[in-house]
């Protein structure tokens, strides 16, 4: 018989700032398109960031993934590299890559795979930008 498949998510908070700019448009496109978002100094964000991994549960634990362990991974990308930190001037990757929540997503998503054990596990990185905007990405 197959193993049960489960999910296991986990969520932690971090407090970032950007500016939405892509050096691809002009400044009035850039400020047509991304209206205050645009502003030269940036804004802040207290994003909610759940990773969620999928997987069979290990018939000796009765686990995904210790729980314990997706924390220090989660610890090693959200919070060492992208907490009270401006994404546009201290995350190299943004350097060309408009900080967007969405890319923001597929960054978290891509460097967790890098931290994983096992990456395959990964299923999900969701993020809530507002109580209202929330992004998701599953790696496809």
């Amino acid at each position: 018989m197959a193993q049960p498949i489960a999910y296991l998510t986990r969520k932690e908070s971090i407090s970032s700032c950007h500016r939405l700019h892509s050096h691809q448009l002009s400044e009035e496109e850039n400020k047509e398109i991304y209206g205050k978002c645009n502003n030269f100094w940036g804004h802040g964000h207290n994003y909610t960031v759940e990773v969620t991994v999928r997987g069979p549960l290990d018939p000796k634990t009765g686990m995904v993934m210790n729980i314990s362990d997706l924390k220090v991974y989660m610890k090693n990308v959200l919070m060492d590299r992208l907490d009270h930190k401006n994404l546009d001037k201290d995350v190299p990757y943004f350097k060309n890559v408009v900080s967007t929540t969405e890319n923001l997503a597929i960054y978290i998503f891509n460097e967790l795979k890098k931290e994983l054990p096992n990456p395959d596990l990964l299923y999900e990185v969701k993020i809530h930008e507002t109580d209202n905007n929330i992004v998701y990405y599953r790696g496809e």
